[in-house]
């Protein structure tokens, strides 16, 4: 199977006094790491991006297209061959070959302390065959149509900068050498990333010289840093705002359908009561009632999503019922989205055994994602309203991750941005059973675990035919929608603004790269 060639439209060359520019974002979020393979969250992909490169890389609405590798195919249903480019070089000038893919694919599962990675990109492949310095051959377990799109996940590292990098090595920029076309030249935690052009770099000249992307996480302070003209462009414009900023003929807004939904994930790590679940009194329940489905579904019907959108969103937004937006592949048009009915969540948790209710904690960022604690409070209401007396723990996104990685949360809002574009990269990362040998649940926060999930994500991850393969997601999309083990909110819509004078190519991943700007022509 051929790609088609590097598709130069993608990104975009400018010439001339552009060429000294510097390009500042306003980013809404921190990124907690620049090694590409610490954790796999939005906003250190999107930093990252600037300086390392991928096999196969993605366009805006996440269709694959060439990079490091120029094409790919199938030799049989369990191997796949990819050439690689050749004439790139390192940061540093030394050439990449296949062998840094091969120290890359090594790395990648083995990461220190790394919060949810990248491992589940790679979980097919068995083994790794250089052919020569520019082909390498990978061989799967079983068929794996979807490898070209896991690989366009994983960041290429160099294996001459270091043997062992850690996550620190990259931070400080000890081992930051890639071959992307921007080198890092610093990093502060909670602050920004700077970065300065790499004229070398084999894709279409960048017109930024520098770039400085600062982290802004006040929703409200953002805005005034474009509208002071202290940044270029903001992301995630506030819902308060966007209307406003789409009326001022000084700014462009572009937006764009999210390939990140945004859900409720309850811990099923216990049988027993949750230290964050009681009964009225405040003591501890004998069960952890979100194992039954009961229980979860009362709570889904109590949750008017409609009001969510229009309310909390003001419009930014789609009610649902699944992971994946409306013509993505896997979507599931015959699922639709649990109806809004109190009265009926409050029999259903009689029947479960919960007339009275009960009282639990939910948790949630304050800075990581469109109104996410505005979202929990809303629902805390709407949970109280039929009895489940609900408290909120909005933390700084810093805190609450720690947090979460030793799962301290009894029910927690969680956002997954699909980055692939198609249904297995949540059922695999973030719904599939948390097993390091097999490289799936990285990002299982709940520690749910159901066999019938895992059966159709490794189904579908080795169904060869398209259609087959979406008619077993669509499979999992029901099924889920019926269990709802997580759940499901709303699919966000991204939204950017930039001075006038500025053209951005939206993306689907959420992801603000200086490589989709330019100026206007």
């Amino acid at each position: 199977m051929k790609t088609a060639a590097y598709a130069a439209g993608i990104l975009f060359a400018v010439t001339g006094a552009a060429g000294a520019q510097t390009l500042t974002i306003g980013a809404g979020a921190p990124v907690t790491s620049m090694d590409p393979h610490y954790h796999n969250y939005g906003p250190n992909n999107a930093a990252t991006m600037h300086v390392y490169d991928r096999l196969v890389e993605r366009d805006g609405h996440a269709r694959p297209h060439p990079s490091l590798a120029t094409s790919w195919r199938a030799v049989s249903d369990t191997v796949w061959e990819f050439k690689l480019r050749e004439g790139v070089t390192w940061h540093d000038g030394k050439p990449f070959t296949a062998d840094d893919v091969v120290f890359t694919f090594s790395r990648v599962p083995n990461v220190a302390n790394s919060p949810g990675g990248f491992g589940g990109f790679l979980r097919a492949i068995e083994r790794v065959e250089v052919v020569d310095p520019h082909t390498f051959r990978l061989h799967t377990r079983q068929p794996h149509p979807l490898m070209p799109l896991d690989l366009s996940s994983v960041s290429i590292i160099a294996r001459h900068v270091s043997e062992n990098p850690t996550s620190e090595d990259f931070n400080a920029g000890r081992v930051a050498i890639g071959t992307g076309p921007y080198r890092q030249v610093s990093y502060r935690l909670g602050d920004r990333v700077e970065f300065e052009r790499n004229d070398a770099w084999f894709g279409p000249a960048q017109p930024w010289q520098r770039v400085s992307y600062r982290i802004v996480g006040n929703d409200g302070a953002r805005t005034a840093a474009l509208l002071a003209g202290d940044v270029d462009m903001i992301e995630q414009i506030p819902t308060t705002d966007v209307a406003r900023l789409r009326r001022d003929q000084r700014l462009t807004v572009t937006s764009i359908a999210s390939l990140r939904t945004v859900y409720l994930a309850p811990d099923y790590g216990n049988d027993g009561g949750l230290a964050l679940v009681t009964d009225n009194a405040g003591r501890p329940l004998p069960a952890n009632p979100f194992k039954d489905a009961r229980v979860r579904r009362a709570l889904s019907m109590a949750i008017n999503r409609e009001g969510l959108v229009s309310q909390i969103m003001e419009g930014e937004a789609t009610a649902t019922a699944q992971w994946l937006p409306e013509g993505a592949f896997g979507f599931n048009n015959q699922v639709a989205t649990r109806r809004y009915d109190p009265a009926a969540a409050r029999r259903l948790l009689a029947e479960a055994g919960y007339p009275e209710g009960f009282r639990v904690t939910l948790a949630a960022p304050n800075d990581r994602w469109p109104n996410d604690a505005r979202i929990a409070q809303a629902v805390a209401q709407m949970w109280t309203r039929i009895g489940v007396r609900t408290q909120v723990d909005a933390l700084p996104w810093t805190a609450f991750v720690a947090r979460r990685a030793r799962f301290d949360f009894a029910v927690q809002l969680g956002a997954w941005g699909s980055s692939s574009g198609e249904a297995s990269n949540f059922l695999v990362n973030t719904l599939a059973t948390r097993d390091r040998s097999r490289l799936t649940g990285a990002n299982n926060n709940a520690r749910y675990s159901d066999a019938r999930f895992d059966t159709l994500a490794a189904r579908g991850s080795e169904t060869l035919d398209d259609a087959a393969r979406e008619a077993i997601w669509h499979e999992a999309v029901a099924l889920y929608a019926e269990e709802e083990p997580l759940i499901q909110l709303m699919q966000y819509v991204n939204t950017w603004a930039l001075r006038r004078g500025l053209a951005h190519d939206p993306r689907m991943d959420e992801r603000t790269v200086a490589m989709g700007v330019r100026p206007a022509r």
